[in-house]
């Protein structure tokens, strides 16, 4: 038995998108027992995924963690993080390691220079090249999301007239600026023309009941609230029923292309360039592309730095 060590504390997209290293392990590798560590609060997506054998929470303790983890006797550490947390527990457990390369590097210029030396590869195959030494090769299965068979919601669960076809709309993002503002998330949602499925975090539930409130005089358009009111795997189960997602970049994006849907991906202040864009999966990518200023950032701002916000409000849906 070989015993693997998969590093990966955060969020919600980044642990989906090293689905494929998991897996491709351990399938491909003979006798491997794949272990996993990542923070508590993503404890969801580590304790289906049939291909993990065993996980470890990152809490509060780092050196708590390290005396578990040396305990296992790993014969190799994943990294997929690479920060200097990760960094600490490679040190400690002394066994050989391979680590993601993040190209900081030449994110940085893209995003203070606009000049793209980004390789046309996505995060995903980086991740997998991470492995390619130990003779890991790309199954081309994508990526994984399980979901818990109490957690399915039966289509009883939908209102009568969304049973048929219904899309999904996850309207928040970790930054502001990664999301809609409240007017263009009205225009988009105008232009949807099946019944409606609003799916976000308890902090997007004053933005959705918003969005509800600007249709509630119009009855061809029927909206179903869930901000708030759904564990991670009830969103992802209504993903997984939808006939198509409108989602921000963000982690339900990610959630989407796992459950093979198609995606219509928005792109504000990050661009699909940085190669996180929905893996082996039908999408659309909206964006505004040729602005100056875009990308500002690779994560997000919680507004506009130059207050215009052009990204998102010159943004045109069909």
């Amino acid at each position: 038995m070989t015993k693997f060590l998969i590093l990966r504390f955060s969020s919600i997209g980044d642990i989906i998108l090293t689905t494929p290293v998991v897996r491709c392990l351990k399938k491909q590798y003979p006798d491997a027992e794949v272990h996993f560590v990542t923070k508590k609060s993503y404890k969801t997506l580590v304790e289906t995924n049939i291909y993990i054998d065993k996980y470890y929470l990152l809490d509060n303790s780092l050196n708590d963690l390290i005396k578990q983890l040396k305990e296992e006797r790993y014969d190799y550490v994943i990294d997929l993080h690479n920060n200097l947390r990760t960094r600490v527990i490679k040190f400690r457990l002394g066994v050989k390691s391979f680590s993601y390369d993040k190209l900081n590097f030449q994110k940085w210029l893209l995003v203070k220079f606009k000049k793209n030396v980004m390789p046309n590869v996505h995060i995903v195959d980086r991740n997998l090249k991470t492995v390619e030494t130990l003779g890991i090769k790309n199954d081309n299965a994508g990526l994984d999301y399980f979901i818990p068979a109490k957690d399915e919601l039966p289509v009883e669960w939908l209102p009568a007239s969304f049973r048929d076809s219904y899309a999904v709309y996850a309207i928040g993002g970790q930054h502001e600026t990664k999301k809609l503002p409240l007017p263009k998330m009205i225009e988009l949602c105008e232009k949807i023309d099946l019944p409606l499925v609003l799916i976000g975090g308890k902090e997007d539930t004053e933005q959705a009941e918003k969005l509800v409130f600007a249709f509630e005089n119009k009855a061809n358009k029927q909206i179903l609230n869930t901000c708030g009111k759904c564990t991670l795997n009830q969103s992802a189960s209504l993903i997984k029923g939808a006939s198509i997602v409108y989602t921000h970049d963000t982690g339900m994006m990610h959630v989407a292309a796992a459950l093979k849907k198609k995606v219509v991906s928005i792109w504000g202040n990050t661009v699909p360039e940085f190669g996180m864009y929905p893996y082996q999966t039908n999408f659309v990518a909206l964006e505004v592309k040729d602005l100056a200023c875009r990308p500002c950032s690779k994560i997000g701002y919680e507004q506009c730095p130059l207050g215009h916000f052009k990204c998102m409000n010159e943004l045109e849906f069909e």
